[in-house]
């Protein structure tokens, strides 16, 4: 159970504490008044407006705010709703302290005293005091997001009046509040701000004026009428055009906003078969001066690779060869993406073959068995499947040697789920067709390969270890002829 131990010795109980060095002990009345609980302009008081204000939300609203320590109960962290004082002079948060009791302890959390006296009495002052300072934040943050929707409406009302430059100004301060600002999101979207923003966007819109409205639009909460107004073509050409051309936020936003708008439909359309739109996201995803791209594009691009009747158009464009050479660089996260596309791709037979020319991709894939994660395993294993299958005297022996064997004999004693061991014994069987059982085990590398890759793990024995594996491979081998290729 965490402990708090205050910086300065205070006294909630009897309603003082010491500020600091200085010796001087204030209430805490004064404290809040004189701003040094951070009330910044005074006290509000109890009165009938603060009591109608529910504690309990102001807390949750205010969440992000700095908030003075003496009102945190030092078991949970969190700003107490019903202090309650011990016999100490420590306070604590009701529901916690009486918790504390519960589980078998008679002392004081903080100082660990053992109680003399185990009631505990409401801190009424200081019950007021948090009450008045969550009021007077609360009220203030009230205020400020009142200030913002007000803002918001009059840009909107400017947006339907002006053209050019003023246009665009007004757009990049609506694409500022709204980014700043949640409330200002719901004044937009309530106030028809959205139909008006993509009524802007069209085959004559210019790139300054299309960014700043596609860098408001990605962060709306967009209706289905919405969405369907944005799906007209010249507003997708746009934004493609602006994928291709704009700077690296403009590029961003519109692959966020077309990813929403793709995401869920059933689209045969130039959207999902434009090329324009996938040679853009390469370019985003290969960009190395801006990485924070990636994720995004490679987002868009799995969504795109959803629709099968377009995988053919985005393998045509070079998409394999180039995400096989970014596997190495990726993160945890970009990874699943890019082998999930890649393993989409393979389903097809242009796919299979571009991953088959590629060099690289063997080497690659396979050195991401065991290496990231289940899901990263059970794609690339799927992708080599695709690809050793095509060709399995061409690409079983360059997967061998890459290591393939070792890592599928990991996976096959690993914990992994049995489907995954399934396709991994599965893929072994092909890549041993071409071997005798001698050759097939030189193959393996089990010292360079396995071994290095189980440091850490509880393994009794590598010894007994590998001998096992060594059976394992004996037992494909000895089987092989017993299934034909194609009932594997």
């Amino acid at each position: 159970m965490p402990m708090y131990h205050p910086s300065g010795a205070r006294r909630v109980g009897d309603l003082k504490f010491d500020v600091g060095g200085g010796g001087q002990v204030l209430d805490l009345e004064t404290a809040v008044k004189d701003g040094i609980l951070g009330g910044g302009g005074g006290l509000v008081c109890g009165g009938v407006a603060a009591e109608k204000l529910d504690l309990k939300k102001m807390i949750e609203e205010l969440e992000s705010i700095e908030i003075p320590s003496v009102f945190i109960c030092p078991i949970s962290l969190e700003p107490m709703q019903d202090p309650v004082t011990l016999c100490t002079g420590q306070t604590y948060e009701r529901s916690n302290i009486l918790k504390w009791f519960s589980l078998g302890h008679y002392t004081c959390p903080t100082t660990m005293q053992e109680l003399w006296d185990d009631s505990v009495t409401p801190n009424k002052t200081l019950h007021q005091l948090i009450h008045s300072w969550f009021s007077q934040k609360y009220s203030a943050m009230k205020k400020r997001s009142e200030d913002v929707q007000g803002r918001a409406l009059e840009i909107l009302e400017t947006l339907k009046k002006v053209k050019g430059q003023a246009r665009v100004q007004a757009l990049k301060e609506l694409r500022q509040v709204v980014t700043a600002h949640s409330s200002a999101k719901n004044t937009v979207v309530d106030n028809g701000g959205t139909a008006l923003i993509s009524s802007l966007l069209g085959p004559f819109t210019s790139h300054a004026v299309g960014s700043e409205a596609v860098g408001t639009l990605v962060h709306l909460d967009l209706s289905t009428e919405s969405k369907n107004s944005l799906m007209q073509p010249a507003k997708i050409s746009l934004m493609v055009d602006m994928l291709n051309e704009g700077s690296i936020e403009t590029k961003i936003n519109c692959t966020k906003l077309i990813d929403v708008l793709m995401v869920g439909k059933d689209l045969e359309s130039e959207i999902a078969s434009s090329l324009s739109l996938v040679v853009g996201l390469l370019r985003l995803i290969r960009d190395k001066r801006h990485s924070k791209g990636v994720l995004p594009g490679l987002s868009l691009l799995k969504t795109i690779c959803s629709h099968e009747s377009v995988r053919s158009s985005v393998v045509s464009v070079g998409t394999v060869p180039q995400l096989v050479e970014l596997l190495p660089n990726l993160n945890h996260e970009c990874l699943e993406l890019a082998l999930h596309i890649l393993e989409v791709l393979s389903t097809v037979e242009e796919g299979r073959e571009a991953l088959r020319c590629c060099a690289k991709t063997i080497p690659s894939v396979v050195g991401l068995l065991m290496k990231v994660s289940e899901t990263c395993t059970q794609l690339a294993l799927s992708i080599l499947w695709a690809v050793c299958k095509l060709a399995p005297e061409e690409c079983a022996s360059v997967a061998v040697e890459a290591g393939l064997a070792a890592k599928l004999l990991l996976v096959i004693q690993s914990g992994c789920n049995p489907t995954l061991k399934q396709r991994a014994a599965e893929l072994l069987k092909l890549c041993s067709l071409n071997y005798t059982t001698t050759t097939f085990i030189s193959k393996c590398k089990l010292t360079r390969t396995i071994q290095p890759t189980l440091t850490g793990r509880v393994v009794h024995s590598f010894t007994l270890l590998k001998k096992a594996v060594m059976e394992t491979v004996s037992l494909f081998i000895m089987n092989k002829k017993e299934k034909k290729l194609t009932g594997l």
